[in-house]
């Protein structure tokens, strides 16, 4: 009966407590004997002149006896059971696909005998036999990689911002341009985060809850949508998409803040047009009616009506320009077309510039306007003039009349567009074309309102995709202590700071974090800052991670840092390895911030002890070079290269935890708490 209620209690203990525990009763149950054979031997003796020596011989004896136990248990303990849990959780480490050789720690385990060598011959054989299965798979997954490679392309370069989301709001996918269009100063998007968290709710509720309340799963939603800082507005359409347990949406975004500014100057210029010539037309039509009009009250009232429409036909002609957004091209590709159409002998001449415009219709411009001109020598030039550029066309002759330009700019550039006119093409630029004459010489000047001078080498585009579709599979969350791993999202981080002692002034000088969603690194999604200290950086801090005074300088400071990301963090476990040292510098600044870092908090020292064993050797390096994890010398102690080798270790301890069993964020916990003397838990 005893047993069978001490069984499942021993059972949770780790396998070194079980050890001493089995010595600590032999050595009970040693003292129990003798202690009742020296009692026997003295009651059938009954010698009481001998009992002293008796007793005596008797104690020393016990001593003598718990010191030879404890002897073989510290033994036992530190050749065997220590050595045991060890390879446990190598073995348990190696059966994780991406865990890498784990050899090096195997050897340091010699006094096992033949465990060593077999366990190695079962690792060398999962090895082996991942390796054919990962051949045998790769094949087909070839053409898979490669048409999504495909498919990633085409979507990174839609020139439109597709989001899609789950029924809860939360992000399952988003392309480049919805990057661009949803990030804000305060956080930029990331998966399994709240679309409303960077557009305004209302809308994108409304037009949800009418799509879900349909009928017809192909209807379509436009809605107009605001960015939650306010700084854009965006034109939307949203669309059902199936997910299990309800019904997500697809979200085309648009930016149409500057279409709606256009407009709304444009309304406001045709207001003030009609309320700026309302009075001098007035006055014009009540003088002319009187029999002797006063000449200088009419002139002046003419000069009013002139400079007012002067004056608004300027303005209207530049909202007119900026109407609709031009592309950009670049000059040397622009000339080249209208050499190319003109169809006659130009010498040409480009500076490397970039330049705003339709390059459809100027090429049918000046093309249009080389075939005309009747004079010789034609030479195109193309110059950078301010912020904008000048084209001339010169020629030896006679320079071109007023006239006959007005007539050029009013035939159609081509026989199937006859709406296109040269004057059209002017207007939509928002410029003019003029004549100008020499000795012996003309030319037509035509400039453009917006070039630069063209960079040596392209920045390189963002065309990732950024998705995990697993996750419109979940359900609903359950309380965090039962959560999966894999439900689970994570923000691991690091700092590198000025020294080791937060409460005596020392402060962080670069903090790095990245996101894990659904079991797997978003490289995206990154935060990586240099933060000023607000106090020099001691030499011996800067041997060590390198940031230097003279790199801090214009760094934001840590409570605005910290604020970014306490946002970056939402909702998240945070990661970190020895955590009570990051964390305390974080701790410092949440009463400037009037926010508390109440995110459950994972140490990645304990997760090693859960799996390894407290025994083992818990720095990162070890760890790193346990696990098969390479950390480039470069990015040693800098926060990113640290925040990235802590994610591995992370994401290759996991496994192994499940394997013993250890399935949730609460299970792992109580684990944990039994390893205090390692690392204080922070989790309360």
């Amino acid at each position: 009966m005893i047993t069978a209620l001490l069984r499942p209690l021993v059972r949770r203990l780790p396998l070194r407590r079980r050890i001493f525990l089995l010595f600590s009763g032999l050595l009970a149950g040693v003292w129990l004997l003798l202690a009742a054979g020296l009692y026997a031997g003295y009651r059938h003796l009954g010698l009481p002149a001998a009992a002293d020596g008796f007793w005596i011989g008797g104690v020393v004896a016990g001593f003598g006896i718990a010191l030879a136990v404890s002897g073989i248990w510290y033994l036992f303990d530190e050749y065997l059971a220590q050595p045991l849990e060890r390879l446990a959780g190598a073995m348990r480490a190696q059966s994780h696909p991406e865990a890498g050789e784990t050899a090096a720690g195997l050897d340091q385990l010699r006094y096992l005998g033949d465990l060593v060598p077999a366990a190695r011959a079962l690792g060398g054989e999962l090895t082996r036999l991942r390796g054919a299965l990962a051949a045998s798979v790769e094949q087909q997954t070839t053409q898979l990689a490669a048409e999504k490679r495909r498919l990633s392309g085409l979507l990174a370069d839609v020139p439109v911002g597709v989001v899609l989301c789950r029924s809860d709001h939360q992000l399952v996918f988003y392309n480049a341009m919805a990057l661009d269009l949803l990030n804000t100063a305060a956080a930029a998007p990331g998966l399994a985060r709240r679309l409303t968290d960077y557009l305004v709710a209302g809308p994108i509720l409304h037009a949800h809850a009418r799509l879900c309340a349909g009928a017809d799963p192909e209807a379509a939603s436009d809605l107009l949508c605001t960015s939650a800082d306010g700084s854009r507005i965006l034109a939307a359409r949203m669309r059902l998409w199936a997910e299990a347990g309800g019904q997500g949406y697809l979200l085309t975004l648009r930016d149409v803040t500057q279409d709606l500014a256009q407009h709304a100057a444009r309304e406001g210029l045709v207001a003030e047009m009609s309320e700026r010539l309302r009075r001098p037309v007035a006055a014009l039509q009540a003088m002319v009616e009187l029999p002797a009009p006063d000449a200088a009250a009419l002139r002046s009232e003419i000069s009013a009506l002139t400079q007012a429409l002067a004056d608004l036909a300027a303005r209207e002609e530049a909202c007119r320009a900026s109407a609709a957004p031009l592309p950009v091209l670049r000059a040397s590709d622009l000339i080249e077309a209208v050499t190319a159409r003109a169809g006659r002998g130009v010498t040409t001449e480009v500076a490397d510039l970039l330049l705003r415009g339709d390059g459809f219709e100027l090429v049918l411009l000046l093309a249009h306007l080389v075939r005309r001109l009747e004079g010789a020598d034609l030479r195109l030039s193309l110059s950078e003039e301010g912020a904008g550029a000048l084209i001339r066309l010169d020629w030896h002759g006679a320079a071109l009349p007023i006239a006959r330009l007005e007539a050029l700019l009013a035939e159609p550039l081509e026989p199937s567009l006859p709406e296109l006119t040269g004057r059209a093409v002017l207007s939509r630029h928002g410029t003019e074309i003029w004549p100008e004459a020499g000795r012996g010489t003309a030319a037509l000047v035509l400039p453009l309102r917006e070039a630069r001078r063209a960079p040596q080498a392209y920045a390189p585009l963002s065309r990732e995709l950024v998705y995990d579709f697993a996750l419109l599979e979940k359900t609903a969350l359950t309380a965090l202590a039962d959560r999966r791993w894999e439900d689970l999202t994570f923000v691991v981080f690091d700092t590198e700071t000025t020294g080791l002692r937060p409460d005596q002034g020392d402060a962080v000088v670069q903090i790095a974090a990245l996101r894990i969603v659904n079991g797997r690194l978003i490289a995206r999604e990154v935060f990586d800052t240099l933060v000023d200290p607000g106090r020099r950086v001691p030499a011996s801090a800067t041997a060590v991670h390198g940031i230097s005074d003279g790199m801090l300088v214009g760094a934001p400071a840590f409570p605005e840092v910290a604020r970014r990301f306490h946002r970056f963090a939402e909702g998240a476990v945070l990661v970190a390895h020895h955590a009570p040292f990051d964390m305390a510098f974080l701790r410092q600044v949440e009463p400037a911030l009037g926010l508390r870092f109440d995110h459950p908090i994972l140490d990645t020292v304990l997760l090693s002890a859960v799996v390894f064993g407290p025994g083992a050797d818990h720095s990162l390096d070890a760890l790193s070079h346990r696990l098969g994890i390479t950390i480039p010398e470069e990015e040693r102690h800098t926060a990113l290269g640290d925040t990235r080798a802590t994610a591995e270790v992370l994401l290759r301890l996991i496994p192994a935890l499940q394997a013993k069993g250890i399935e949730t964020f609460g299970g792992f916990l109580a684990e944990a708490r039994r390893h205090g003397r390692l690392q204080k838990d922070l989790n309360g």
